[in-house]
């Protein structure tokens, strides 16, 4: 649905991509994550037709956004990070506005109206005029207005900023309710928002892809061994090298509080059944025995780690 092939964009002699290719299937939600800089915004703005690239292709729904940018979008809507709303007027003035510049006719924007309106949770405020709202309102009242032509495509420049914990909660489950119809890809630097949300997360950094899979198998590509946490109930001075016996244990080491162990097993050993099984034997009495599991910030950290700042 979305296909971005060896795109770069250049500035001068500052590249802000660089020779970026990912692809996005249909009904998708995807990620798009990377530091101040990286270069998200400036791939959003491409995916939109705002601006071209220096060189490679874009495609979106099959159409080339150079050759044929008016099909582009007619099958994308887009969220800037700030919605562009007119404050004065009421939500269905808007949203009727904003249908007629997506030339819908009459019968079609009425049924969009009324869909789009009750999708969105819109309903109750449909007659309330915009300036009004809270911010969470007026983010949806911004999504209302990128899905009314109901396009296949939906991207979404980092749609919960400045939101409350609430507010952000309730777009979150508006955008997860898409998948499936929509494909979409929101940019963000809530890497929470992108583990809550996405199916797939792409990683950009300095200009340049570095890693495009869903949060749990980039962990599992980080990781290079497995991590156990023990808690016990008795104290055994003797315990912490019986566990290191174990085939497959590569260390042990006390946890932070009394009675607890960090063990590192091998990838792929399961040692936990002989753990509680020595644990058990040896009446420490066993409380915890749990895997540690590395984040998508853990990933995000090692991924973007910078050396030394941009010039």
């Amino acid at each position: 649905m979305i296909n971005v092939q060896h795109v770069t964009k250049q500035y001068g002699p500052v590249k802000a991509l660089d020779d970026i290719s990912f692809s996005i299937h249909k009904g998708e939600i995807v990620a798009f994550l990377g530091p101040n800089g990286a270069g998200k915004t400036t791939t959003m703005r491409i995916l939109t037709g705002f601006m071209p690239p220096t060189s490679g292709t874009v495609k979106i729904a099959g159409f080339d956004c150079l050759e044929e940018p008016w099909e582009v979008k007619k099958h994308i809507g887009y969220l800037p990070e700030t919605p562009p709303l007119y404050l004065e007027l009421t939500v269905k003035e808007y949203l009727i506005f904003v249908g007629r510049i997506k030339r819908l006719d009459q019968d079609q924007l009425q049924k969009r109206m009324e869909i789009i309106i009750n999708q969105t949770g819109l309903a109750e405020v449909q007659g309330r005029v915009i300036g009004h709202l809270s911010r969470g309102y007026r983010q949806r009242v911004g999504l209302a207005q990128a899905l009314i032509h109901n396009p296949p495509v939906l991207i979404l420049d980092e749609p919960t900023t400045g939101l409350d914990p609430n507010q952000i909660i309730e777009i979150r489950d508006l955008i997860k309710s898409l998948a499936g119809s929509h494909t979409i890809i929101l940019s963000t630097h809530l890497l929470a928002e992108a583990t809550a949300i996405c199916q797939k997360v792409i990683i950009i950094h300095r200009g340049q892809i570095v890693a495009i899979d869903s949060p749990e198998h980039l962990g599992a590509k980080l990781r290079q061994s497995e991590m156990l946490n023990l808690t016990v109930k008795q104290t055994d001075p003797g315990l912490l090298e019986a566990l290191s016996k174990i085939p497959g244990v590569m260390h042990v080491s006390n946890g932070p509080e009394p009675n607890t162990y960090v063990i590192e097993t091998q990838i792929g050993e399961d040692a936990r059944e002989e753990l509680t099984k020595l644990v058990v034997n040896r009446g420490a009495g066993l409380l915890e025995l749990s895997t540690q599991t590395v984040s998508l910030e853990d990933v995000f950290k090692v991924l973007t780690k910078t050396d030394k700042p941009d010039a």
